[in-house]
């Protein structure tokens, strides 16, 4: 420990470095996805800007329990049905997964096409069920 503490003083301009470009990588990562919001302000935006919920898990788990009025593209599919959400370019898209962890690659996708709004909900439905919002099921 003492020879860490001696190799970071005496090359503070490396570590800073490595920490400042470690900082910049995983900012421009998370932002390249969409950005993350809450539950409550996917709730804000589906209320007051119309947004449109994705929910890119399997078929199973949508049917055990979904925000509503979610559309349901599994991520394993998402590429081929990419198409069916062109009609909703000038609203904002919410992405959800299971965790909130692989709606990133889907929002880079929407991204390259085009969509100017993209987000992903932090937690994903289990961040959404953590918050005790309602969930339907079909």
């Amino acid at each position: 420990m003492d020879r860490l503490l001696e190799f970071v003083i005496n090359h503070y301009i490396l570590v800073s470095a490595f920490f400042i470009l470690w900082a910049v990588f995983f900012s421009l990562e998370s932002k390249r996805g969409g950005k993350t919001v809450s539950p409550q302000q996917a709730t804000n935006l589906v209320n007051r800007e119309d947004a449109r919920v994705v929910d890119l898990r399997d078929a199973d788990e949508f049917r055990q329990g979904h925000v509503a009025g979610s559309i349901n593209i599994p991520m394993s599919q998402f590429a081929e049905r990419i198409a069916e959400l062109d009609k909703f370019k000038d609203k904002p898209v919410i992405l959800v997964c299971k965790m909130g962890t692989s709606a990133s690659l889907a929002g880079r996708q929407l991204s390259a096409r085009g969509f100017g709004n993209v987000v992903r909900m932090q937690g994903g439905i289990q961040g959404w069920r953590a918050d005790n919002l309602p969930v339907v099921k079909a």
